[in-house]
């Protein structure tokens, strides 16, 4: 069992230019995505957050089921869905703006245990910068690794929710020691500063980085590198793209028997490059279509 703990939203998507173009709502948040990716790749995968009663609310508890995602570890509250308004520019990568004030998945409350079964834990986005809930998720980080459990970090920064940026990159720091794998893009990697090998010596087993449609390059404790260059495809926008690298990464970790730091450390080259490959596949199929729609396995083939 895969568990992702983070917030679900609603995505606004413009069908059109410019900045009255109309909006069209869809079912986001990076660890909402993962989940779905998750399950329609055939991962059991347990979703961990908070959700509005609200209609919205409702849908994505819907879109979860539809996945195959067991949503037992969602708590519910009368509070309003978080929005998302996207901007696609001509290259089809995406900004946001947020409206999160008072809404539902920032009042998350960390679980007095883990969903039995849970072999690793995925957080990010977020839902680790907004209070109170942030502090809630990562408390459930370090009980998570401390327990043993194989924990995942995407940070996938939203700059504009992130008040104090050097607090920000501090707190960062000091999650590292409880995470097993780091995956996050060039973008966040220069916003955040450091490097591969500075996070790997404050406690992940391996970093994992996307380039877009230049690929992916893992970086692993033992000083390698192993890299994969992007599929190529008609891009109609990248909503969703690192949030299916996540869940590939993940799903297939987990078919090869790798969800620990001692798997991390037997995979070698041609395991890396075998996992990084269908990452990259299944970003693909995401980037080929309108909003956060990850693919099937059928789609992309076995990890």
């Amino acid at each position: 069992m895969i568990v992702v703990a983070g917030e679900a939203l609603i995505d606004l998507v413009p069908r059109g230019t410019g900045p009255l173009a109309d909006l069209t709502p869809a079912l986001g948040g990076g660890p909402y995505n993962t989940a779905v990716a998750l399950g329609r790749l055939g991962s059991p995968a347990v979703f961990c957050s908070r959700v509005s009663e609200d209609a919205f609310g409702q849908a994505l508890l819907d879109g979860l089921r539809q996945a195959g995602v067991d949503v037992c570890a969602v708590q519910r509250g009368p509070e309003p869905t978080t929005l998302a308004v996207a901007t696609v520019s001509g290259d089809g990568s995406a900004a946001y703006s947020f409206y999160v004030e008072g809404t539902a998945d920032r009042l998350f409350t960390a679980p007095a245990a883990l969903p039995a079964g849970t072999r690793a834990v995925s957080f990010g986005t977020c839902s680790l910068v907004l209070e109170p809930g942030a502090s809630a998720y990562e408390e459930l980080m370090r009980r998570a690794a401390a327990q043993g459990v194989f924990t995942a970090l995407d940070p996938n920064i939203r700059p504009g929710l992130i008040p104090d940026a050097d607090a920000y990159r501090a707190r960062f720091r000091r999650w590292l020691p409880s995470v097993s794998l780091l995956k996050l893009s060039e973008e966040d990697a220069r916003w955040l500063g450091g490097t591969p090998g500075e996070w790997l010596a404050a406690g992940p087993s391996a970093v994992v980085v996307t380039h877009g449609g230049d690929g992916l390059t893992a970086y692993t404790r033992d000083g390698a590198e192993h890299s994969v260059p992007g599929e190529k495809v008609d891009v109609v926008d990248t909503i969703g793209a690192g949030d299916t690298v996540n869940a590939a990464l993940l799903h297939g970790l987990a078919a090869q028997d790798a969800l620990s730091p001692q798997g991390l450390a037997e995979l070698g080259a041609a395991g890396w490059r075998r996992l990084l490959r269908f990452a990259a596949r299944a970003a693909a199929v995401t980037c080929s279509r309108a909003g956060a729609q990850p693919p099937y396995a059928a789609e992309v083939g076995e990890p």
